[in-house]
């Protein structure tokens, strides 16, 4: 194992862990805050220095796929090569295919601080050691329930790598519980990305709900989707998110007709907004086009959710959590199939918002005047820069939540992986706003194309044409009209959605954290 060759010495380390050794022979080991003694200073490289070399199978210098294949295999660890794959590619900072001792030596820092975080989350007792009552409640806040016995099973036996290989013991000394060094002599060479643990804090999920359509689907473990917990996960955040958007719809509406009427000409404020739908068709008209907005959500996350598992397996990943540029590439496809199979909603939503007291019974009415006035083709107007709209939105919503999340862990966690509620709402809430910056125009030029039929005299223009008619007669200022009352909306839509979120969780039997 792992282990034995940590605690080997070898004859020849290389030149700087032995200068290390002579300089700092005096300097004590690093106490570990989980409660083991960890090897620190020159005496932990010269250890390192003897598993690298014991994986260097060729005797190049450096470990590649195949080094760490054979020499994991000769220590009877078995991984499979997509695992193995993905700790060469997380450690290689020059990308040469192969890491050498020093990013060798990096990878394992940083894994094994990770490590240390997910065995405090898992240690409740904080007694050093994970026990079978523990993994049930960490499975519980993963919304999976099992019996004891099938908890000292996980505990005292999991099958590593390849079905075909050797069963191997985390718990090898047969106490029924995992201290710090067998937790991390077994998971020491596993990939990151093989910690569920982390990723069940810092999930990016689709309970932020901002009454926007581009968010990346969530992910469930297969746990949860063996369970059947997924489908709770989903209707839990379309509850939510019904809740939500119903309550911020006012401001949603607001922002709808500041994008389409406002312009130098016509100023138009907040209260002025709020003001005018009032005296044109009573308290009520705050709400128009919430329920086309409501009703979508349903199709919407079930359409995006489908697509999302199946293009997972497309791009060839066999884990359950995609890396960051992977989730932009499937949420993005799984946004722009479920964006054009309910886009005719969308377009319904824009008309039932701006529509004026009379003018529509209702919304099959609507959609029938529609249909009849302006032909199939209206029903997918500005469908361009909505579908161009989603990569900006989706790359700079997950490239600023994962920003926050690793300033976070760097800065603060130190006894553990958990963020904490507020801490997880202010980085969905950045991030998200962050994002809705940087697709607004995309925004604003889709709504006016999907209104284009309701003002009267407005002629039929493209894309291109209407951002340049924009930015001629209103500047780039034009672009941003209705930002105010959307930016307003975000903080309360995202805290009334988790509330929601964690109620029905409950409601649901789904176990809260």
């Amino acid at each position: 194992m792992v282990s034995s060759v940590l605690c080997r010495c070898v004859a020849s380390p290389p030149p700087d862990a032995a200068a290390a050794a002579s300089s700092s022979s005096s300097s004590p080991a690093s106490v570990d805050p989980c409660g083991g003694a960890v090897c620190g200073g020159p005496d932990h490289r010269l250890r390192l220095w003897s598993l690298f070399q014991t994986l260097d199978v060729n005797r190049d210098g450096g470990l590649c796929v195949n080094d760490l294949a054979v020499g994991l295999r000769r220590l009877g660890l078995h991984r499979t090569e997509g695992e193995l794959r993905k700790i060469v590619q997380a450690g290689d900072k020059d990308l040469d295919g192969q890491l050498d001792f020093e990013e060798f030596v990096h990878y394992l820092q940083d894994h094994e601080k990770k490590l240390r975080l997910v065995f405090k989350s898992l240690d409740k007792k904080n007694d050093g050691r994970i026990d079978a009552q523990e993994i049930m409640q960490s499975l519980r806040d993963l919304g999976v329930k099992i019996s004891e016995q099938q908890a000292e099973k996980i505990l005292k036996r999991i099958r590593m790598g390849h079905s075909w290989g050797p069963v191997t013991y985390m718990d090898k000394n047969g106490t029924m519980t995992i201290d710090w060094n067998e937790w991390r002599d077994y998971h020491l060479l596993h990939p990151v990305e093989n910690i569920p643990e982390i990723i069940l804090y810092w999930k990016h999920s689709t309970i932020f709900d901002v009454g926007e359509n581009l968010t990346v689907p969530d992910e469930f473990t297969v746990e949860e989707r063996q369970t059947g917990m997924w489908w709770r996960h989903l209707v839990a955040g379309g509850g939510a998110g019904a809740v939500s958007r119903t309550c911020t719809a006012p401001l949603d509406r607001l922002k709808v007709l500041m994008q389409v009427h406002a312009s130098r000409s016509n100023n138009m404020c907040i209260v002025g907004g709020f003001t005018q739908m009032i005296r044109e068709g009573g308290a009520k008209s705050l709400w128009r086009g919430n329920g086309i907005n409501v009703l979508k959500i349903a199709p919407e996350s079930a359409i995006k959710f489908m697509a999302y598992e199946q293009i997972k397996r497309l791009v060839g990943s066999d884990q359950e959590t995609l890396r960051i540029h992977e989730r932009l590439v499937a949420g993005s496809l799984a946004g722009a199939i479920a964006q054009s199979s309910i886009y005719p909603m969308e377009v319904l939503k824009t008309r039932m918002a701006l529509r004026k007291t009379g003018q529509y019974s209702g919304m099959l009415d609507c959609a029938r005047k529609i249909l009849a006035r302006e032909g199939v083709t209206a029903f997918y107007k500005g469908y361009v820069p909505n579908m161009l709209g989603i990569i900006p939105y989706a790359g700079i919503d997950l490239a600023v939540y994962e920003t926050l999340k690793n300033a976070w862990l760097q800065r603060y966690a130190v006894n553990s992986a958990d963020p904490g509620v507020f801490v997880l709402l202010a980085c969905g809430t950045m991030s998200s706003t962050c994002g809705q910056l940087a697709s607004y125009p995309l925004a604003l030029v889709r709504t006016r194309m999907q209104a284009q039929a309701s003002i009267e005299g407005a002629p039929e223009v493209t894309m291109s044409s209407l951002f340049r008619q924009i930015l001629r007669t209103e500047g780039a200022f034009g672009l941003y009209r209705g930002l105010a009352p959307n930016f307003m909306k975000v903080i309360p839509a995202v805290s009334i959605s988790y509330v929601v979120y964690e109620n029905l969780k409950i409601t649901l039997g789904v176990q809260s954290r």
